[in-house]
């Protein structure tokens, strides 16, 4: 019932900007902490940027500086704003929210995922 749907991911030069959006929809009462993931080929996932409920960031060492994770409460929307990319940049971005859904239950989701593919 609950979905979150990433959108923004592309091919871009090194030193280029993108952001990418993830919505969330479906039976949720409310979200708490959303987060923004990324899997590179043959690697293990790491977490990018996180942002609680109350607005408070976290970034990976890797990306500090060049991104800004923000949400839109009402639109139960959050967003990651890149720049400066790097060849490394390059993986699969995953979306991931701390949610209330139906019947009241608190559990994590996931997005399907968007590519981003940083080369010249």
């Amino acid at each position: 019932q609950v979905q979150l749907v990433e959108s923004g991911g592309g091919l871009v030069q090194p030193g280029g900007s993108l952001r990418l959006s993830c919505a969330a929809s479906g039976s949720i009462f409310s979200v708490n902490a959303m987060a923004w993931y990324r899997q590179a080929p043959g690697k293990q996932r790491e977490l990018v940027a996180s942002i609680t409920g109350g607005g408070r960031t976290n970034y990976a060492d890797s990306v500090k500086g060049r991104v800004t994770i923000s949400r839109d409460s009402a639109k139960r929307t959050t967003y990651l704003q890149m720049s400066s990319l790097k060849p490394e940049d390059t993986g699969v971005y995953y979306c991931n929210a701390d949610l209330v859904g139906a019947y009241y239950l608190r559990k994590e989701y996931w997005g399907q995922g968007t590519q981003v593919t940083v080369s010249a």
